[in-house]
């Protein structure tokens, strides 16, 4: 009998990596109230802030009614090793445009980096190095990863941190390293739209080696048109999303980049 003659292997063509998601013709960023009426309000001092009335009533209702025609997709009911069991449906696009609009057509970029004028005036509530130390560094815009969020009844995501992500922002005149440091989360509806539910929740952490900010859990109930940011990162704070017992919960996220340092041990 002669040698045996392996069979020939024949390599499987490598799975080709999906298109990107076309940027959506979004609505526009009107009606606004104007920068000069908006305010950052601290829920946990130096972890969680909301800004209310972010954007109006109207302007959250043409969203919603343009978000529901987009092609959502219904989280996996089993999440992956190590990851948080989350039951929504989603969008996600890049989109640097729509990202820069929200940093500076809201009034944001304000709101975070402060004016010039207030760095003038004395009886500023926060200098520039105290902004630095609550944003985690300079801030200098969003990140371009947008996802909508929308939770009907039974849907909820459980409890979780959020992770910090290197990028690249293609600002003028040369693109900067950045990193996220805050999430935004941007409520389009709330029980006024009969949304029951769905509350962002944070709780202390008990995890080995990590000081807990907070006594007991404390409750962000939805507001339409409001903004909540809190840290992420190694400071994130355990939370999660309330399951929502009726209407749709909708959200925009995204998250606050701050300018990324170079090592003093890099070569």
């Amino acid at each position: 009998m002669g040698p045996k003659v392996a069979k020939k292997q024949h390599s499987k063509p490598k799975p080709s990596k999906p298109a990107p998601a076309p940027s959506p013709n979004w609505p526009v960023l009107k009606p606004l109230l104007p920068a000069s009426d908006l305010s950052l309000s601290a829920v946990v001092e130096s972890q969680i802030v909301v800004v209310r009335n972010f954007w109006t009533g109207t302007l959250c209702k043409n969203y919603v009614s343009f978000l529901q025609g987009m092609p959502l997709i219904t989280t996996p009911g089993k999440p992956k090793k190590g990851d948080a069991l989350r039951v929504n449906d989603r969008y996600q696009v890049i989109d640097e445009s729509f990202a820069n609009n929200l940093w500076i057509e809201t009034g944001l970029r304000e709101l975070v980096c402060g004016t010039d004028q207030e760095e003038e005036d004395e009886e500023t509530i926060m200098g520039k190095e105290e902004r630095r130390n609550l944003w985690g560094g300079e801030p200098i815009g969003l990140n371009p990863s947008i996802r909508i969020y929308r939770y009907i009844k039974g849907q909820f995501f459980d409890c979780h941190y959020d992770e910090s992500n290197v990028l690249t922002l293609n600002t003028k005149p040369t693109p900067t390293p950045a990193k996220t440091t805050w999430t935004l989360l941007l409520y389009l509806t709330s029980a006024a739209n009969g949304c029951q539910g769905g509350e962002t929740v944070f709780y202390p952490d008990d995890l080995p080696g990590k000081k807990s900010t907070i006594e007991k859990e404390v409750v962000v109930e939805l507001e339409t048109g409001m903004l909540l940011l809190h840290k992420h990162g190694n400071d994130c704070m355990l939370h999660e999303g309330r399951e929502v017992m009726e209407g749709e919960k909708w959200v925009i996220r995204t998250d606050l980049c701050v300018k990324k340092e170079k090592s003093k041990f890099a070569d």
